[in-house]
């Protein structure tokens, strides 16, 4: 085996510790191992929600948590602590991936954003119009923007288990639909399952968004200071009633997209210090002396890469092991004998399942193909209709958003129960065709 140089010379116990938890970093970054956890996590749910230990389940969930000072408390089901300030930080991500696509990735010029936004609209339409085909009646009706998200984290995960022959214009392009697929989702969201709104709460929102802004405007850079305007931005989405996790996105898109202006580039900050401690300018066992060069180490080390592609590489293995299991644990628990599989129940289970498996990959063939026929773009180089079809397939893969919307349009539990049935149901089908015909596609390259 190579041994990188770092570890070469170090004891083997060391060195056999320090190859460990390289690896670990490593493996907390391979997507396939996330969407394996969190397809783990959503079974774990289903068979304790359909154990004899299934009022544990619910009892855990419903457990209150609270916080506050003296007499001024707040009081929420552990339920809502997952679902509304923990998946804040999942929106947070999404906002900061939509943030840095616009600014220098897929997004960042209509000719290559052209194709995926015509794709991601099809895939948002198609699943629509399917749902509402079987659910017409004004209370199911309610759930037809359930099937239309698409799960980034779970969809790349699947994409991953294909292995490294998928040509990189077909990740690119599932990449960027699946982002424009949530920036659709985040306005479906704002616009159809917002609840009156209070003038109060978009004051505080106001006030938050100001401290914010005003800390980058003077040059801070460490993310500790933003906790509490964050804080404020969720609390004021919620007084405004606006549900509290979107100010996860809005601060994900307002996250700066270049490094601090600094009057010395991060290297040159780096050389000057090393070259001070080389040379014996400060003494290397003075803690006192050595505080300002560390700190000036710690900037430079900070500001090598933007804020918004910094904080997305510190949170991804905290979203991806963390915030997301948790919540399908939470959130994927149907009870089986308690689902109403009547007619109501029955065609919002079988439209969702429907919408997501069939409607998603024929929405996204289809107008990718009427673009490509109108002249409007083309397909990018090692993107063949195989491609695409393998990327309407996987779209499917809805989940974690999908769960996340059917809990916003449904109050009555039984449709909830069934719309939740039918995600689980049409993601899983979606991730076979996908992996069967992923499999296919492989052989042909």
């Amino acid at each position: 085996m190579n041994h990188s140089p770092l570890f070469s010379d170090l004891p083997k116990a060391q060195r056999l510790a320090e190859q460990a938890l390289s690896t670990f970093y490593r493996f907390l970054h391979v997507e396939a191992v996330s969407g394996a956890v969190l397809l783990v996590a959503a079974a774990a749910a289903l068979i304790w929600a359909n154990s004899p230990f299934a009022h544990s389940y619910h009892d855990f969930w419903n457990l209150p948590l609270t916080i506050g000072v003296g007499e001024h408390v707040f009081s929420r089901p552990l339920h809502f602590w997952v679902n509304d300030a923990l998946m804040t930080i999942f929106f947070l991500v999404v906002g900061m991936e939509i943030r840095r696509e616009a600014h220098e990735g897929a997004l960042s010029s209509f000719d290559q954003a052209i194709l995926p936004l015509v794709a991601a609209t099809g895939g948002v339409i198609v699943p629509a119009l399917i749902y509402l085909s079987l659910n017409s009646d004004p209370a199911r009706a309610q759930g037809w923007a359930v099937p239309t998200a698409t799960d980034i984290a779970f969809t790349v995960g699947v994409l991953a288990l294909l292995g490294r022959t998928i040509p990189a214009n077909v990740r690119v392009f599932l990449l960027a639909l699946a982002i424009i697929d949530d920036i659709i989702a985040v306005l479906i969201i704002a616009l159809f399952y917002t609840a009156s709104l209070q003038l109060g709460g978009f004051v505080i929102v106001s006030i938050g968004l100001l401290a914010v802004l005003g800390f980058q405007r003077i040059g801070i850079g460490s993310a500790l200071f933003y906790v509490l305007p964050g804080s404020l931005v969720w609390i004021g989405f919620m007084v405004a009633g606006i549900h509290p996790t979107l100010a996860g996105v809005v601060l994900g898109l307002i996250t700066p997209a270049r490094p601090l202006p600094m009057r010395e580039t991060p290297l040159e900050i780096m050389s000057r210090v090393l070259k001070q401690l080389r040379n014996g300018a400060v003494k290397a066992r003075d803690p006192h002396l050595l505080e300002q060069p560390l700190r000036d180490l710690h900037v430079a080390h900070r500001e090598m890469l933007p804020p918004v592609s910094r904080l997305q590489m510190a949170m991804h293995p905290w979203v991806a092991y963390g915030v997301m299991p948790i919540f399908a644990l939470a959130n994927a628990g149907v009870s089986l004998t308690g689902v109403d599989l009547s007619a109501d129940g029955y065609l919002v289970m079988t439209g969702t399942a429907l919408a997501l498996i069939v409607g998603k990959p024929l929405g996204i063939v289809g107008a990718t193909w009427v673009a490509v026929r109108l002249g409007w773009c083309r397909l990018a180089p090692g993107v063949s209709w195989g491609g695409i079809c393998l990327v309407g397939l996987l779209a499917g893969i809805g989940f974690t958003m999908s769960i996340f919307i059917s809990m916003l349009a449904f109050s009555d539990p039984g449709s909830l129960r069934a719309a939740k049935l039918g995600v689980l149901f049409g993601s899983l089908v979606a991730a076979a065709l996908g992996l069967g015909w992923g499999a296919i596609y492989v052989r042909r390259l």
